[in-house]
C-alpha cells in the first residue's frame, strides 16, 4: 500500500511542475457541425490569466496539424472583452474537406523573431505557450459539392461546369429550362492532383499542402440560345447542390456583355502567411449587382492572370472559389495564366532576359491547370513530374466580340505554339460577324508604372506581338500585372494614332488598357508618398489618357456597331473613365465618367474634346490628331492660365519634382 503522504507529495509536485494554464483556460466553439461552406462560427474562450495584446488564435485544418502550420491567425485583442481574459471571435470558414480546430498560444515580445514574417514585414507568432485547445469541428456529410464555377467550351451551345468534392465517386450534372424541371442528365470527369504534383515550397511542404478535393467536370450540351438553364451538380450518395441558373450564348445576340479585371485575389476573415485581397469582396459585389441587373442577357467574367494569390497555401484556392460561386455559378469566370499561378525557378522556359522567379509558390501551374477548363487545348509540358500546363491560349466569340487569351509566362515569341495560335487566329477572324477583337493576357505591352523588371519582356512583346495586333487591327489590348487601371491612346509603337476628329483621317490601332486593379493592393506609384519621399514620380506621358487609383473592374458592352468599354470603381460602383470604339476601329472618344471625388484615390484624366473629363479628376481638354496637336494645345492652356486647375494637373504628372497630393491611394510596397 503506497502511503498517503506520499500520494500527497506527488500530486503536489505534479502542479507545481505542470503547466497550470492549460487547465484553467477554456474554449469552445458552436455551432460544433456547420452546415454549409462560408457559414459562421464562434469560437469563446475564458480564464485566460494576465491577458495580453499578443496572445492569440490559431486556426488548423486538419486537426493534427503541427503547430506552426495553422492556415490562420487572430489575435484576441480582437475581441472587445479580451482584457478580462474572456472574449469571442466569430468567423466563416470555407470547407476544406477536413475538420477545424482551434488553438489558443500566449506570445512574448521576447520570442518575436523578425526573421519568419508575412508579406507585410509583420512577424509570425509562435506556438511555444500552448494554453488551450478546441474540441474539432466539421461539416454536414453528405451536404453536396462545393466551388461551382462555369465556363465557355469550343462549342456554342455548350456550358461546362466545374465543382469540388470530398471524393471521386461519380457524379452528375441535371439541367433544364424551369427549376422544377431538369430532365437532362450528364456525368462528370474526375481529376485531382497531389502534392508530389509540386514542384516547389511552401506548396509541397507541409505548410502549404492540403488536399484539394476532387475536381469535377461536366458539360450541359444542346442548349438553346439565348436561354435561362436551371442547373444543379452532385449525387445521390454525395448529396446535391442547390439549383443555379445561367443564360446560355447567344451568337445571334446583337450585343455583347463582360466584366473584366486582372489580379483580384480573394479575401480571408484571418491573417496567414501572406497578404490576402480584401478589396476582393467589393469587386465581386459590384458585378453580383451587375449581373442581377442583367435580366435573361448572357454574359461573362474575364479574369486575366494573378488568379487566387495562392502562392503554394492550397487553402487560398479553396477560399478564392467559394468567393467567386456568387457570381461564377450564374455566368462563365475565364482566365488567363499569371506570374502567380506559374512562376517558379526551374520553369521549361525562362531566358535570361525574362523576369520569372519563385512567384507561384512552388504550384508550377498545376492547380490553375486543373481546377479550370477553358476552350482549346493549350499545354505546355512543365518539365517535372507535374502535368502539362493546360489554360494558356485560346480564343472564342460571343455575340459581336471575338474575344483572344494568352499567357506572357510561356514562349510567345515567333515559331512557338503560341506564337503560331496568335497569327493564325488573328488573320482569321470574321470581321463581318464579330467586328470587335479583344486580346488579353497578363503582363501588359504599354504601362506607365516605370516597372524595370519587365521592361526587357515589354521589348519583346512589342517586337513580335504588337505588329500581329496592328497589322489586324485589333480593337482593344486588356492586361493586368500592374494594379492600377490606365486607358492609353490608340497605339503603334509608343505612337498615338489619330482618333478622326474634326473630320480628320483615322487609324485603327489597338487600344491598350491596364485592368489590374481589382484586388491586389501592392500597387506602383505615379506620386511619392509622405513617409517615402525619395521615391520616384512617375509622370503620365501624353499617350496615357488616364490613370486611376480606384479599385475596380471594367464593364464592356458591344453591338455591331460600337464597343464601349467602362471603369467601375469599388468605392462607390460608379464609373469612373469610359472609351468607346466604332467597329470601324474609330475611336469616338475617352473621357472620365465619374472621376475620383471623395474617393481618395486619384485619378488623372486627358478628355477627349467631344466628352469632356470626369468630376474630381485632373483633367485637361485635348484635340486627339496627334501627339505634337496635343502639346501644342497643352503648351496654350498653359499659357493662357485659363484654369489653375488645369495647370496644377499638368504640371503635377510631368515633372518629375512635383509635390505630393493627398487623394492618391496610400500603398504598402511597389512589389508588383
Amino acid at each position: 500500500m503506497i502511503p498517503l503522504t506520499f500520494l500527497f507529495l506527488l500530486s503536489l509536485l505534479s502542479l507545481l511542475f505542470s503547466p497550470s494554464s492549460p487547465s484553467k483556460v477554456s474554449i469552445s466553439v458552436s455551432p460544433q457541425t456547420i452546415s454549409k461552406s462560408g457559414d459562421s462560427v464562434t469560437i469563446r474562450w475564458s480564464g485566460i490569466e494576465s491577458p495580453s495584446k499578443l496572445d492569440w488564435l490559431g486556426i488548423y485544418s486538419p486537426p493534427n496539424s503541427a503547430s506552426h502550420h495553422f492556415i490562420g491567425y487572430l489575435f484576441l485583442s480582437s475581441s472587445p472583452t479580451w482584457q478580462s481574459g474572456s472574449g469571442s471571435i466569430s468567423i466563416p470558414l470555407v470547407n476544406l474537406r477536413s475538420n477545424y480546430q482551434f488553438r489558443i498560444f500566449r506570445w512574448t515580445e521576447s520570442e518575436i523573431d523578425p526573421s519568419r514574417h508575412d508579406h507585410d514585414q509583420n512577424p509570425l507568432p509562435r506556438t511555444r505557450h500552448l494554453l488551450a485547445k478546441s474540441d474539432e469541428l466539421g461539416f454536414e456529410p453528405g451536404r453536396g459539392p462545393d466551388q461551382v464555377h462555369l465556363a465557355f467550351t469550343d462549342q456554342e451551345d455548350e456550358m461546362r461546369v466545374m465543382f469540388v468534392m470530398h471524393d471521386g465517386k461519380e457524379s452528375f450534372v441535371r439541367y433544364g429550362l424551369s427549376e422544377d424541371r431538369m430532365d437532362q442528365t450528364v456525368d462528370t470527369r474526375v481529376v485531382r492532383y497531389d502534392r508530389e504534383h509540386m514542384c516547389d515550397s511552401p506548396a509541397n511542404q507541409s505548410v502549404g499542402w492540403r488536399d484539394p478535393g476532387y475536381i469535377h467536370d461536366g458539360v450541359m450540351k444542346n442548349l438553346k440560345k439565348g436561354k435561362r438553364y436551371y442547373y444543379k451538380v452532385g449525387s445521390e450518395s454525395g448529396g446535391w447542390s442547390i439549383a443555379y441558373s445561367f443564360v446560355s450564348r447567344n451568337e445571334d445576340s446583337n450585343e455583347t456583355i463582360a466584366f473584366l479585371f486582372g489580379d483580384m485575389g480573394t479575401a480571408t476573415p484571418y491573417k496567414t502567411f501572406v497578404r490576402t485581397q480584401d478589396e476582393s469582396i467589393s469587386t465581386m459585389k459590384w458585378i453580383n449587382r451587375d449581373i442581377e441587373a442583367l435580366g435573361e442577357k448572357p454574359a461573362f467574367i474575364s479574369h486575366i492572370g494573378d488568379i487566387s494569390y495562392a502562392r503554394g497555401y492550397s487553402w487560398l484556392w479553396d477560399n478564392f472559389f467559394s468567393q467567386i460561386e456568387l457570381v461564377a455559378s450564374k455566368v462563365a469566370y475565364h482566365v488567363c495564366i499569371g506570374n502567380h499561378e506559374y512562376d517558379w525557378p526551374l520553369q521549361p522556359w525562362k531566358p535570361d532576359w525574362a523576369t520569372y522567379g519563385k512567384d507561384g509558390g512552388g504550384e508550377c501551374g498545376v492547380p490553375y491547370s486543373l481546377r479550370f477548363n477553358m476552350p482549346g487545348n493549350s499545354s505546355e509540358p512543365t518539365g517535372t513530374r507535374s502535368p502539362a500546363t493546360r489554360n494558356l491560349y485560346y480564343s472564342f466569340d460571343m455575340g459581336s466580340v471575338h474575344f483572344v487569351y494568352i499567357s506572357t509566362e510561356t514562349n510567345f515569341l515567333p515559331g512557338s505554339g503560341q506564337y503560331n495560335f496568335i497569327k493564325n487566329d488573328l488573320e482569321v477572324v470574321d470581321r463581318k460577324k464579330t467586328p470587335f477583337v479583344v486580346v488579353q493576357g497578363h503582363r501588359p505591352i504599354y504601362t506607365t508604372s516605370n516597372e524595370y523588371r519587365d521592361a526587357a519582356l515589354r521589348e519583346r512583346m512589342l517586337e513580335h506581338l504588337e505588329p500581329l495586333l496592328v497589322k489586324n487591327k485589333v480593337t482593344l489590348a486588356l492586361w493586368g500585372h500592374v494594379h492600377r487601371y490606365e486607358r492609353f491612346c490608340p497605339l503603334n509603337n509608343f505612337t498615338c494614332g489619330s482618333m478622326g476628329q474634326n473630320g480628320k483621317d483615322w487609324e485603327a490601332f489597338p487600344v491598350h488598357v491596364v485592368i489590374g486593379m481589382a484586388g491586389q493592393d501592392w500597387q506602383p506609384i505615379w506620386e511619392p508618398r509622405a513617409d517615402h519621399p525619395t521615391d520616384p514620380i512617375f509622370p503620365q506621358p501624353m499617350r496615357s489618357m488616364y490613370r486611376g487609383g480606384e479599385f475596380g473592374y471594367t464593364r464592356l458592352v458591344a453591338t455591331k456597331e460600337k464597343l464601349t468599354l467602362s471603369y467601375v470603381g469599388n468605392h462607390d460602383g460608379e464609373v469612373h473613365d469610359t472609351v468607346e470604339i466604332l467597329a470601324s476601329g474609330q475611336v469616338l472618344n475617352g473621357g472620365g465618367g465619374g472621376g475620383s471625388s471623395g474617393s481618395g484615390n486619384g485619378a488623372v484624366a486627358r478628355g477627349q474634346v467631344l466628352n469632356g473629363s470626369g468630376n474630381g479628376a485632373v483633367a485637361r481638354s485635348e484635340g486627339a490628331e496627334s501627339t505634337f496637336s496635343w502639346l501644342v494645345k497643352g503648351a496654350i492652356v498653359l499659357l493662357l492660365g485659363a484654369f489653375v486647375g488645369y495647370i496644377i494637373g499638368f504640371l503635377t504628372h510631368t515633372r518629375k519634382e512635383a509635390p505630393s497630393r493627398k487623394d492618391w491611394t496610400p500603398v504598402k510596397t511597389d512589389e508588383i
